[in-house]
Parts: structure tokens; sequence; C-alpha cells
């Protein structure tokens, strides 16, 4: 190709370039709609306008005590709870909605029967469901008769008391007998599997909830399907577990009861690993099966006594074929927890589960350092027929991922504790806030772990242009149950990630992010923040109007392609011809190298849009310039390249 004159060019800068961008390259013009305000976000007295709690903000209670047994001949559960709910919200109520989740389990409940027929990750089992007697639901302090009135629709269940609950303070409680066939297929989050040496048990959506009462919404009703996940309150949890004599119990929270259910040596050995940095066996391989030494009964049943406070949920664990490890996890206040993993002998070794207590210690001691500090007394990692899923202080990943795969499983469930455990946000409706959020800090987490001994490529955000160019593609802000599921992956998870490393590492820096996402955490910890209050706390704490960026980003599928369209001398110093060829604005970082190898960057603000899609920089230097490049480590999300640099190929021979 003959090489153009440079003459030429710069006549054309005169007549083009300065009006509408050189080359007659389309641009268009999206400044009004990349630059309106985004939503309404005026604060309240509940929810402040700089992202806080208000001096009204509330949150109901509800605290929960529940016994059951595990039937392992006919894999059932069956019980008693007991809720004790407190309304804090300045309205009477005549009611509370219950989540009844394994009712999701029967032939004609909403989440079978939106489940297409080839199948997909949420399949579940169909013959169970909650079998529900002995209801009793009073207002406490009154002398009304107790009622037993109530509605299952679903997996939802409404009790009506005979008065209403007082607002500011009101308390009742509801109790109840339940059962249930665990599931086999329990939609990849809880269920059961059998290995060599037993059935192991994963219980989770294992117990009638209550359903969040808030300020945004009243009841949060969404049934239960599939993507969506939970939307929970907190409170506190005592709980206990009724399996045959042979079992391990592991669970969210503090075994409050060593001493009638494991050993003398167990407990030694327990000791032993809250004072290790390595893993101390349990029950080690060869002892899985020696009853007569690592069971305090040798028949009959055992139970196990947990307790967890200030939680959204609980979760337990129940196999005689665990092997058992733990090790001390080490806090930034001196504080210390306990990493545990369970797992079968098909688990076994180095290259796999043998290093499950490794990983988790690493991720929570990660999380803590960098972001806030883990909450909780002990952090369990349970092998069971789950690819992955997360509940407070326990997670199931699949027993049969090992090395690479068990860490980057473990690192992301663990990563789950900090969003939504602490900081409460609603899954169901908003799965960016806690899964983009969990796979963004999962990036940092791998590059600290052991020297990165594995890799984590998220940064480079470029990899991803095939899905963020996609003609069905959906933004992330769409409900999870109405996201096609081969989009679920980017609109919840890598997407919104993505969206959190450019800010991070390309619009706003670390220094501010960080300050700002800490704030975050710590401002909403154990609260319900919407993605409103997200936002305006981020642009009060970094001090930036983001609102071009959370509409484009989050909620629309626009995508990002800056160009340079020439450059020009201009006196002693050059002009810098920029296009905005996307439908989203950002910042313009230069990296500007000269004729003698020297490379200096140059960030140009998001404003330069703001009348148009079409830039023209003057670049004062003192020297000549050989080449200029835009965002030279490939930060940003641009979906095409080779408008990145000059001199590009139309320059060359």
């Amino acid at each position: 190709m003959r090489r153009i004159s440079f003459a030429r060019i710069f006549a054309a800068v005169i007549l083009i370039t300065f009006t509408t961008g050189a080359f007659g390259q389309q641009v268009f013009d999206n400044k009004d709609e990349a630059f309106t305000e985004f939503g309404y976000r005026q604060g309240s007295a509940y929810r402040t306008a700089s992202g806080k709690p208000g001096p009204s903000y509330w949150q109901n209670q509800a605290d929960y005590m529940i016994d059951v047994a595990l039937d392992e001949e006919n894999h059932t559960i069956k019980g008693n709870i007991v809720i004790t709910y407190k309304n804090n919200s300045p309205e009477n109520l005549d009611f509370v909605w219950l989540y009844l989740e394994q009712n999701r389990f029967t032939p004609d409940s909403r989440g079978t029967l939106t489940t297409p027929v080839q199948g997909n990750r949420y399949n579940g089992d169909i013959d169970g469901g909650f079998t529900i007697e002995n209801l009793k639901a009073q207002v406490s302090g009154r002398n009304k008769p107790v009622s037993n009135d109530y509605l299952i629709s679903d997996t939802r269940m409404r009790v009506t008391f005979a008065e209403p609950i007082p607002a500011n303070g009101g308390q009742a409680s509801v109790s109840m007998d339940f059962e249930y066939k665990i599931p086999e297929k329990g939609m990849d989050r809880m269920g059961r599997v059998k290995v060599k040496d037993g059935f192991i048990y994963a219980m989770a959506q294992w117990y009638p909830k209550v359903a969040v009462f808030d300020d945004v919404t009243g009841w949060n009703t969404d049934p239960y399907l599939g993507a969506g996940e939970f939307y929970l309150g907190y409170g506190d949890f005592e709980y206990k577990v009724t399996v045959p004599f042979d079992h391990i119990v592991v669970a969210s929270g503090e075994l409050m009861n060593p001493g009638q259910v494991l050993t003398k040596e167990q407990q030694r050995r327990m000791k032993e690993a809250s004072e290790s940095d390595e893993r101390v066996y349990i029950i080690s391989p060869d002892e899985i099966t020696d009853y007569a030494n690592n069971r305090p009964k040798q028949e009959g049943t055992q139970t196990w006594h947990f307790k967890m406070n200030n939680t959204r949920d609980v979760a337990f664990a129940s196999s005689k074929a665990f092997i058992w490890d733990a090790a001390r996890i080490n806090l930034p206040s001196g504080k210390k927890a306990m990493a545990q993993s369970v797992y079968p002998k098909e688990s076994d070794g180095d290259e796999a589960w043998g290093r499950s207590t490794e990983y988790g210690k690493a991720s929570v001691e990660h999380y803590s350092e960098m972001w806030y500090e883990y909450p909780y007394p002990v952090a369990v990692n349970v092998a069971a027929e789950i690819n992955g899923m997360e509940y407070p202080g326990l997670n199931f990943c699949s027993f049969r991922s090992k090395g690479a795969s068990l860490w980057g499983v473990t690192d992301h469930e663990f990563g789950h504790n900090w969003f939504p455990m602490i900081v409460g946000t609603n899954e169901r409706r908003h799965a960016w806030m806690d899964e983009g959020f969990n796979t963004f800090i999962n990036y940092y987490s791998y590059l600290a772990f052991n020297e990165g001994e594995y890799t984590n490529n998220l940064i480079q955000t470029r990899r991803y242009i095939n899905q963020l160019t996609n003609k069905d593609r959906e933004p992330i802000a769409t409900h999870p149950d109405r996201t096609q599921s081969n989009n679920l992956g980017m609109s919840a998870y890598f997407k919104p990630a993505l969206g959190m490393i450019m800010l991070r590492e390309y619009v706003i820096g670390h220094e501010r992010f960080d300050k700002a996402f800490k704030s975050y955490i710590n401002t909403w910890a154990y609260k319900h923040p919407q993605p409103n209050d997200f936002f305006n706390h981020f642009e009060n704490a970094v001090g930036e109007n983001l609102d071009w960026y959370w509409k484009g980003w989050f909620y629309s599928n626009a995508t990002i392609d800056i160009g340079i369209d020439g450059v020009y001398p201009y006196g002693a110093n050059y002009v810098v011809s920029l296009s905005n060829h996307g439908e989203m604005p950002m910042p313009v970082l230069l990296e500007i190298t000269y004729e003698d190898g020297e490379k200096e960057r140059r960030m140009l603000p998001v404003e330069i849009w703001f009348k148009g899609n079409q830039w023209n920089h003057l670049l004062r230097v003192d020297k000549k310039v050989a080449s200029i490049e835009i965002d030279p480590d490939k930060v940003m999300a641009d979906v095409n390249s080779a408008n990145d640099k000059w001199p590009s190929a139309i320059y060359a021979d």
C-alpha cells in the first residue's frame, strides 16, 4: 500500500477532522442519551442521597429455634421450628409471608413448570415438598387466641394473626412441625449423593423462613424458580440436628456440644487445628469407618447442636463418609476462625480436596484483609454433588473438583460471605450485586494466592468481546429468572465484574475505589442495600457523577469503541483527533511514545464527550512523538482494537 501524504492529511484536518472526524469514519451523536440523569435517586428518611441508611432506616428480624431429625433410610427431614419475629417497621402487620423452598420440588411448582423440556442447571426432583402441621401464630403480650390461619401458594406461605403485630417493635411467634423428602437433585444447591462409604446430605433451603419485609417493596414474595437465589433478613439461629450415630455433621455457626458428639481425641485435634496454620485431621482417611474409635456412641442417634447469631441463613451437611480436616484462620483484628473441610475418600489427595482447607483459609484471610473482616466462627467447605453454592460460613462444592477448578469454586463460594451474606442484597432480583461483586473480588484473591499459583484473566476484558457484542446479549440489570440461560454467566457474573475492574483499574484508580468500596461494605453490613444505594454511596465516596457509567454498562447493552482518527502537527505540538464510535463514553488514557523511546501516559476525562462524539486534544509536548495508543494495558472493554493506535496500518506501506 502506498504511503499517504502527510501534507494531504494535514489539509484534511482543517476541512474534516475538527468538525466530524477523519477519514469518514461513522461517528454517532449519543451525548444526550449517554449523559442524561440516570434514574430517580433522591434520598429519603430511610435511605439517604449519599447512599447510607437514613435516620429512620429499619429492618425486621426473625430468630429461629429449630430441632430436626434426619432419617437416612427414607431420606427425610422431620422436625419443629419456632420463629420469633420482630416488627421494626412503622406499620402494623396483619400477616407474615414465609418461604417454603422445598415446595419447588413438586410436579406443579412454578419452578418445575417453567423448566425447559431439555432441562438446565436448575433441574430438581418432583417427589418432594413440605408437609406442614400444628401451625400456631400469636402476637406476643396479647390476649387474643392463637391463630392457625395460613395459606400456601407454591413456595410461599402466608400466616395471618388474630390481631396485627404492632409497629415499631412489636413481636410475634410462629411455630410448626414440618417434614419433607430430601431431594437427590436439589437444583444444584442442595440434596444428597451416594459415595463409596455412604450418603452425603447437603442441607440448604431446609426450613421454613420468613420473607423480607422492607421499605422498598413491602413483602418480597418472588417465587423460587431457578436462577434467582435468595433475599433474607438477619436473625439469631439455634438449631439441633439429630442424625444416625455414625454421621459427622458440619454446619454454619458454632458447635455447642462438642463433648457429646466428638471423642476426646477429636476434641484434642480440634484444639490443635485452632492453633495451626497447617491442616490437622479431625478424621483421617484411614479412620472414616473406624466407628469404634471415632464415634462417642455405637448405636442409635446423635444430636448436634449449633448456634449462629446475626446471620441471614444457616446450612449443614451430614454423612458417615467424611474425611474431616481443619486449620486456623488469622484475622486482621487478631481474632481467629476455623477453616474446615469434609470430603469422601473419592475426593482425597493433594491434587484435590486435600488442599481444600488451605484454599478456604487463604481465601477468607485475603478478603478479610482487603475488604472487611470475616465475622463467622467457621468457614466450612463440603464436598457434595453440587457444582458450587454458598451459605453463611459454609459452601457446597463438587466432590469431583480438583486443582485449579477446586481453588476457583472454593474461593468464589467463600467470597460470597461478603456478598450477599454480610452485605445483604436481594439476589432474586439483582444477581449482579452478589455474583458480579464476588467475581470481581475473586480476581484479586487469585493474584494473592500462593504468589499467583492459579491464573485469572478477568482483567483482560477484551477476551469477552464476542459476548459484549452478541446480538442476543442482555443488560446486567435483567432479572436473573428472566435472563436467557446462555446469557446468565455474562450478565450476572462477568460483565458486572468487568465493570468493577474498569472502575478500579481505569476510571477511578485504586485508592479512591478501595476507600469507596470498603465504605459501602462497612455501611451496609447486615443491612439491605438496593442498586441505587450502591450507586449513590459510591459516587459520594469517590466524588464523581457516574450516571453515564451505571446507565451504559449496567442498564444497557452499550458498547465501548474509542478510536484515534489521526495525529497532526500543530505548531510545536500535536492535535490528537479522537472519536467515540460506540454508545458508551469513557475517559481516554493515552500512552505517548517519543522518538527517543521514552513513554508517558495522560488521561483525558469523560467530559470530553459532553458536546458530542468527536474530540480534538491539543497534545503539548517538548519532543517529537513517534506513536500514541489508547488504553495500552487493554483494561477498557473496547470492542474494536483496530483503531486504538497511531500510526495504524493506514499509514504504512
